[in-house]
């Protein structure tokens, strides 16, 4: 039976830094993965620009059914911590917008960083690794690829079920259900909404068509572009609210955020200027001429009574939807829900049931929002697990 200090199940963002901060404190430390290589979901991260972190790094960022409980991580490894580390490796990298920050480079680099700081702290990577059992006797105990290991420390690293095409399972999930933890209940965030076959038919008449919106569930609200798709809507401002969307949810879109609409209506109100004329001049001309042969045929503004006018106008702000669902795990950038952190210790992402257990990344019900934000839960959770594993 092979002896390591610590083992590491996933080569993700999370489980190489923890990897090479352990290695730092001079523990032997092996990471698995079934994957044929490390950092998968890092190489499409930012269109494959790696969207790393983001400058506005704070808890209220983040979803969780213990919403205090990332604080801590978050204090102690902080934005200006990785850019430090690209520094030192030569990765430039630029602020996209709302604090996003992207390398300039490929994802690539980034990847090949965390290799190159996992080498030189003496961790050993092993790919293509399928584990058959896990267990604890006073070391855990690893049986896989025909051997075994030991070791005193183990990080659960495994990620969420995002992005099954890069090998995303439950796996993580079931490992700490087995160990005695609860998991919170699951499902795909930043994701695209969709919606029922009658109302397909009217997006797929808006497919490609884009414009700037708030976007509201219930008492949460984004303001950000959405996109018209065959099956319903994407875009940044819809990815961020359907992490909070809950199957019977309506999304209420307003078409024209911090606009009177009732004043955009007012100096036309005589005119022969018909409707789908003076919506295009505020929105794509497509989206006005498919949104008007719904809800508002086109005649001369002039033939519209007052009532009519203030009636469209709260539709256009509060334009009510009832999606069937989300895209799924293939779409979704993200897992909502995960491992209880009331179970966790929030400075060392140690189980509180099982000494020697951490559990770090995606497959903790943390989640965070769109632009930088779930990558660096990842560096976060991975260092402070790190500093004690």
């Amino acid at each position: 039976m092979e002896k390591k200090d610590v083992i590491i199940i996933g080569a993700g963002a999370s489980g190489l830094m923890c990897a090479l901060e352990a290695g730092k404190r001079g523990r032997s430390v092996v990471v698995l993965d079934h994957s044929a290589r490390i950092g998968s979901k890092i190489l499409v991260s930012g269109g494959g620009h790696c969207n790393f972190t983001n400058l506005r790094i704070d808890s209220s960022h983040y979803l969780s059914e213990n919403p205090h409980f990332c604080k801590s991580a978050l204090a102690r490894f902080t934005p200006d911590d990785f850019t430090a580390l690209l520094k030192r490796h030569g990765i430039p990298h630029f602020e996209k917008e709302e604090g996003q920050l992207f390398c300039r480079k490929s994802a690539q680099y980034v990847v090949e960083m965390l290799e190159r700081e996992c080498a030189a702290a003496g961790v050993e990577i092993r790919l293509n690794r399928r584990i058959a059992k896990i267990g604890k006797k006073g070391r855990f105990m690893i049986s896989e690829g025909g051997s075994g290991l030991e070791s005193e420390a183990l990080v659960i690293a495994t990620g969420g079920l995002s992005f099954p095409s890069l090998g995303a399972s439950g796996f993580g999930y079931q490992t700490m259900k087995n160990f005695g933890h609860r998991v919170t209940p699951l499902g795909p965030a930043l994701a695209p909404l969709t919606f029922s076959r009658d109302d397909t038919a009217f997006f797929k008449e808006l497919s490609g068509v884009s414009l700037m919106a708030s976007v509201r569930c219930r008492k949460t609200a984004f303001r950000g572009p959405i996109l018209f798709t065959h099956q319903g809507i994407s875009g940044p401002a819809i990815l961020q609210i359907s992490s909070y969307w809950k199957q019977g949810d309506e999304v209420i879109i307003d078409l024209l955020p911090g606009t009177d609409i009732i004043e955009l209506f007012h100096p036309e109100m005589r005119s022969k200027t018909g409707m789908k004329t003076l919506l295009s001049a505020h929105l794509p001309q497509r989206f006005s001429k498919v949104f008007c042969d719904r809800y508002a045929p086109s005649r001369p503004l002039h033939d519209y009574t007052l009532k009519e006018l203030r009636e469209l106008a709260l539709l256009l702000h509060g334009w009510t939807l009832s999606p069937s669902g989300t895209a799924g795990y293939d779409r979704a950038e993200v897992t909502r829900g995960g491992v209880d952190t009331r179970e966790l210790s929030s400075k060392t992402m140690e189980s509180r049931k099982v000494p020697g257990l951490y559990c770090i990344g995606e497959v903790v019900d943390v989640t965070g929002h769109l632009g930088g934000y779930n990558l660096h839960w990842a560096w976060a959770s991975g260092y402070a697990a790190g500093q004690h594993a």
